[in-house]
């Protein structure tokens, strides 16, 4: 299918850049937030002793240290040929985990926060794997 705003028709990895661009504007909002409460707190380095500083700005690293490796991942198994389906669990699955571990993070609410990093956690163990047994073995 032809992309109308590029006047193009390949697309060669439909899924990773879904799941990249979703990452990148959670990434995008985590970094607002924590702009938006620097200049709350009128604290341009450090946290400044703010609880609600502190919080936003682990939720936007923590997502800066995980996501882009699963992406790459992702990417990898797009290409290697892996099933459009479970990508779309991979990539859905990460979104989710992102969501409910920023959201907790940010709220200092653990029962959301926790489910979210474990998840993540079962990503970078099971993308991996997943790679490995996609990948053309020469």
């Amino acid at each position: 299918m032809a992309n109308p705003i590029l006047g193009t028709s390949l697309m060669a990895v439909p899924v990773t850049a879904l799941y990249g661009a979703i990452s990148a504007l959670l990434t995008l909002a985590l970094g607002l937030n924590v702009s938006r409460l620097r200049g709350k707190y009128n604290v341009f380095r450090g946290d400044g002793g703010h609880a609600e500083l502190q919080g936003a700005i682990r939720a936007h690293g923590n997502i800066v240290e995980h996501v882009p490796i699963l992406i790459i991942l992702l990417l990898v198994a797009e290409l290697c040929g892996g099933n459009s389906t479970v990508l779309h669990l991979f990539g859905g699955a990460l979104v989710v985990a992102r969501l409910l571990h920023g959201v907790g993070y940010i709220q200092g609410k653990s029962a959301i926060q926790i489910p979210g990093a474990l998840l993540t956690y079962a990503l970078e163990a099971a993308l991996p794997i997943y790679v490995l047994i996609l990948r053309p073995w020469s």
